[in-house]
């Protein structure tokens, strides 16, 4: 039996055919006295430093203005809007008042530069930049360098109206299949790849993640979740801000993740569940002893990449489980090792259920036996496999139809699968470096580096970071007569840093004579380095760790 008050069994049915503003609108006539979205009080962040929080009702009065004054200026149905406004509240009100319009909200990272964005906007067709006055002179730069024109708008700059559109909208009402993100997330062939997501996708994310049955399930109207990771990623964005919105709980949203103001923050709020990644473990153990650390509420951790041997010491310290899971942009119905056992300290993530049907497959695509390891696949089901999947890839049919061949979603995550069901996950197949949260895709470093005189060839990879989970290591052939060394590294890294999100240039770099190759001379990465080897010792390696911080 459910507890009281419980949101398990809530029926993934009841989300199939609406949408984000009609489910909304729901939530706001059940609960207008409850917290929505809250920000801890933080001085000197520049915005709300005494903290702030909207009631649904409050909520629902600012998003009928946006609402008003993006139809007055002729956005509509079929339109995209790209935001720029960071992990601040604003960002939700303006994201549910484009989706009740049928308008595709398209966050950006505010921590790329002139170039990505560029791709950005030119990719997903935007027809609006709403910005912070930070973000300007960058989002200005950007659409300097694309073709069309795009229009933008600063949040801060207290205008009037948003500039009229250019284009007409599509016409027509949303639906459940309309669009209402669009996503970017990183690829093998360095260019991020944008994620079509529909309002039944996100709004089935939200009911699964809020539904989730075991030893900790969510509560009706009381939850409030506190969500460091940033609101233009699918964790924080769609699945904790719908799941508490489909419920009416509260997400509280810092500006990013503070290990020294983090206890602080979730006793200010009241937070009864955190979301975690990897990184958070070992910088919360770090921190000295604080009495905050037992006298907060929270009753459980949802998140993923906590390293084995830190699971069990950050329970025992901290005084509350923390749920391992599974999800991606594509398929973020989670999986959750939510039932004793949970195995911990084992990257167990949990079972397959109903609505999420799981293989392990070879390289041939063939099944692989209990207990060895393979790509894990995903569908919701053999009748409806893509029900509830993200819509596919925009501009991209190949790779969406490749990613689902043979009726299976292909997640390029390395498992294996117990004997009892369990699910482990051992690394990421795919071409990626997953560093605090941020997915690199190294042919996008190797692309820049590639360009800088001094670099013959490069292969660009994963290395174990025991702070940041992962971290970008550089293997270079440098230009015949290129002095190699930390200058030279330097350089290089430079050369990244003015190109590419801050978290994204090499935090290792090694000069390498040759790299190995195939036949048709494709570089193979897994011959670098001897296996078992730790390449992060090996003679010559750079450390440039300490440049890589946020501009």
């Amino acid at each position: 039996m459910a507890p009281s008050g419980s949101a398990r069994g809530r029926g993934l049915d009841r989300v199939m055919d609406t949408t984000i503003g009609d489910a909304f609108r729901a939530t706001v006539d059940r609960y207008p006295d409850g917290g929505f979205i809250a920000v801890p009080s933080a001085a000197g962040r520049g915005y709300h430093e005494a903290g702030i929080e909207f009631t649904y009702g409050e909520a629902a009065i600012a998003v009928d203005a946006l609402v008003a004054r993006y139809r007055e200026a002729g956005y509509g149905h079929g339109h995209r809007v790209a935001l720029a406004l960071d992990n601040r509240p604003e960002h939700v009100l303006h994201r549910v008042a484009l989706n009740s319009l049928g308008i595709s909200c398209v966050p950006i990272n505010p921590d790329y530069r002139s170039a990505e964005i560029a791709y950005l906007l030119e990719h997903s067709d935007a027809a609006l930049v709403v910005h912070l006055a930070r973000h300007g002179e960058t989002i200005a730069t950007a659409i300097a360098e694309i073709a069309r024109p795009v229009r933008s708008w600063c949040f801060e700059a207290n205008e009037d109206a948003f500039p009229l559109v250019i284009g007409p909208a599509s016409g027509g009402v949303p639906g459940p299949a309309t669009e209402g993100h669009l996503l970017y997330t990183s690829g093998t062939t360095g260019r991020p790849k944008g994620c079509v997501l529909s309002h039944q996708y996100e709004l089935m994310c939200g009911a699964w993640y809020a539904s989730l049955d075991g030893l900790f399930s969510f509560r009706l109207g009381v939850e409030r979740v506190y969500n460091p990771l940033p609101l233009y990623h699918v964790n924080s964005g769609i699945v904790s801000i719908l799941g508490m919105m489909l419920i009416g709980g509260c997400q509280i949203q810092p500006d990013r993740f503070h290990p020294r103001s983090w206890w602080r923050d979730v006793v200010e709020t009241k937070a009864s569940v955190i979301h975690y990644l990897g990184v958070v473990a070992p910088m919360l153990l770090n921190q000295p002893d604080d009495p905050l650390e037992r006298s907060h509420n929270v009753r459980f951790g949802f998140g993923a990449g906590v390293e084995p041997d830190l699971h069990a010491v950050f329970e025992e310290r901290f005084g509350f489980p923390l749920i391992e899971v599974w999800g991606m942009t594509e398929m973020c119905r989670v999986l959750a090792a939510n039932n004793e056992p949970r195995k911990r300290g084992t990257r167990a993530m949990g079972k397959p259920v109903p609505g999420l049907d799981v293989q392990v497959r070879d390289e041939d695509d063939q099944t692989v036996p209990a207990g060895e390891v393979g790509e894990m696949v995903v569908r919701f089901s053999a009748a409806t496999p893509r029900l509830g999947a993200f819509s596919g890839y925009l501009k991209d049919q190949v790779a969406t139809e490749e990613a689902w061949r043979g009726g299976w979603f292909h997640t390029g995550d390395s498992v294996r699968q117990a004997e009892d069901g369990m699910l482990h996950f051992v690394d990421r197949k795919k071409n990626i470096i997953r560093r605090s949260g941020e997915n690199i895709a190294a042919a996008e470093v190797e692309a820049v580096l590639q360009t800088h005189d001094a670099v013959t060839q490069v292969a660009v990879l994963a290395v174990p970071d025991s702070t940041r989970e992962e971290e970008v290591l550089a293997c270079i052939v440098a230009a015949p007569g290129s002095e190699t060394g930390a200058a030279l590294a330097q350089t290089l890294f430079d050369h990244c840093f003015e190109r590419l999100a801050y978290f994204k240039p090499p935090g290792w770099v090694i000069f390498v004579d040759d790299l190995p190759k195939t036949g048709s001379q494709k570089i193979q990465k897994h011959r670098i380095f001897e296996p078992g080897v730790d390449p992060v010792g090996a003679p010559g390696m750079i450390d440039l760790r300490a440049l890589k911080r946020r501009r």
